[in-house]
């Protein structure tokens, strides 16, 4: 009997530390889930600096320089790879964690909100995804990259709890807001996109995290 081959899943990180790169809980348990699952995983950042450097006890921002590609490399232990390099017909999905440098770096919707762009690399990766139908996950604030790149497409996405403002936001995007617990996942009904909103609620537990972030995963390894 031929064995079953393990899928494999694209990640793109964006820096290490809540403030201005990749959430570090979001980015660990999607690899840890994934691990869990038997799946292959790869992480991608941009090799640029990232938007600012922020300290995240104080919240003030530094005046020094890191590149994206070398904090995520903290994350990654050091398996990480040049998102110029991502292409959707190596993977069989497409995942990125959130945190607040996924508003500053892979897009820029944290400066001009929907006005914002989103970075070109990243929207090549999102369109190979799309054409191809292969699934897309998004972790806490990252689906607003999704609503800025897929604008009009009307997708169904979550940011967490009932927000009026991030509501607008997507609605003006042409897309339909879904509000969910921690816990819990949105899948899209018409095409392979999933999101869960993890830290985009105040002070989730830990496992609660966890479990949105496990069933996400799953759901991205079982979509046909």
């Amino acid at each position: 009997m031929r064995e079953k081959k393990s899928k494999k899943v694209a990640i793109v990180l964006c820096g290490s530390g809540f403030k201005d790169g990749s959430e570090i809980h979001e980015s660990v348990l999607t690899l840890l889930a994934l691990a869990e699952s038997g799946a292959e995983s790869q992480c991608f950042a941009l090799d640029e600096p990232q938007h600012d450097v922020v300290n995240c006890l104080t919240g003030e921002v530094s005046a020094e320089t890191r590149i994206q590609r070398v904090e995520a490399a903290r994350i990654a232990r050091g398996d990480v790879r040049d998102l110029r390099e991502l292409h959707a017909k190596d993977f069989d999905a497409f995942l990125m964690p959130g945190g607040f440098g996924a508003a500053k770096n892979l897009c820029d919707y944290a400066r001009h909100g929907i006005q914002a762009k989103v970075h070109p690399e990243v929207a090549r990766v999102l369109d190979e995804f799309w054409i191809a139908q292969k699934p897309i996950g998004a972790i806490c604030i990252a689906p607003m990259i999704l609503a800025l790149h897929f604008q009009g497409k009307g997708l169904t996405l979550t940011l967490g709890p009932s927000n009026p403002e991030l509501e607008s936001d997507l609605r003006e995007l042409g897309h339909h807001p879904q509000p969910c617990a921690p816990g819990e996942i949105c899948r899209d009904p018409a095409h392979p996109i999933v999101t869960t909103p993890a830290y985009m609620h105040d002070h989730p537990r830990l496992e609660e995290v966890a479990k949105g972030i496990r069933t996400l995963t799953e759901s991205l390894l079982t979509t046909p």
